[in-house]
């Protein structure tokens, strides 16, 4: 994931960094990094439930499959559905530098809209009304979470590694449960995954927070809060998706 430099030794002669100055334009970015981040969780839930509703149909022998959604999740194509996500986070990730402003935003409601389509699949393994009481819990240890991270005044920096190598060790894992599909593993990677990503939500908080420099420019300034609406954005979908493998009610 690329990150950005706050450069303040190199530019803290020119520009004035008062407390109030700070405090404001803080409060500010953090405002919309959070914005940006709320659209694409939604933009990700409203596709995600449209694209479940024309993939599937009622019948009487129980809900079955339209041409659209054999399409989408039993051809070929579902790999395109699963991967394209990943794409996107490596592509903004090494681009934003040289994109425009409203490039980058373009890109990070792109990628939340094929995150809506990679996660459509959930209305199918899990009730709505499970999906709906995880994402409003999700909802709340997020802004818990979130708010530790950015009102601490304790230095989490060195969370980092220990996260980095617990989502490895994550990633290991589910590849090869996929071989094994073993429910002890799924709920073990399930756990782990949950106090990951719990970490990575008020650790990405501060690293996020640290980012904000008041002299940046308005494109370099708005560079930076959709990296960081996208940090924010992922440690909330994966803990949502770590909570529903806990408590959703399978169909």
């Amino acid at each position: 994931m690329a990150d950005f430099e706050r450069d303040g030794l190199a530019r803290s002669g020119t520009v004035p960094r008062t407390g109030a100055a700070v405090d404001e334009g803080l409060r500010a970015y953090m405002i919309r990094v959070y914005n940006y981040m709320a659209a694409g969780v939604g933009i990700t839930g409203i596709v995600a439930y449209l694209t479940y509703t024309m993939a599937v149909v009622q019948t009487s022998a129980g809900i079955e499959l339209t041409e659209f959604g054999s399409f989408m999740f039993t051809s070929a194509f579902r790999w395109v559905v699963i991967l394209a996500p990943l794409g996107m986070v490596f592509y903004l990730g090494s681009r934003i530098g040289s994109m425009t402003l409203s490039g980058a935003q373009t890109a990070f409601w792109v990628f939340a809209a094929l995150m809506g389509l990679s996660l459509a699949s959930i209305f199918m393994v899990y009730t709505q009304a499970s999906i709906s009481r995880v994402f409003f819990i999700t909802a709340a240890s997020f802004g818990a979470l979130s708010l530790y991270g950015y009102t601490t005044k304790k230095d989490i920096s060195g969370w980092g590694s220990f996260l980095f190598m617990g989502l490895i060790g994550i990633i290991l894992a589910m590849i090869v449960n996929i071989f094994l599909a073993s429910s002890a593993l799924q709920f073990a990677i399930s756990v782990i995954g949950v106090l990951v990503f719990a970490g990575l939500t008020a650790y990405d908080t501060q690293q996020i927070k640290e980012m904000y420099y008041v002299g940046d420019d308005r494109t370099t300034a708005g560079r930076k809060a959709i990296m960081g609406a996208l940090r924010l954005y992922l440690d909330f979908i994966n803990l949502f998706m770590m909570l529903l493998s806990l408590f959703g009610n399978r169909q």
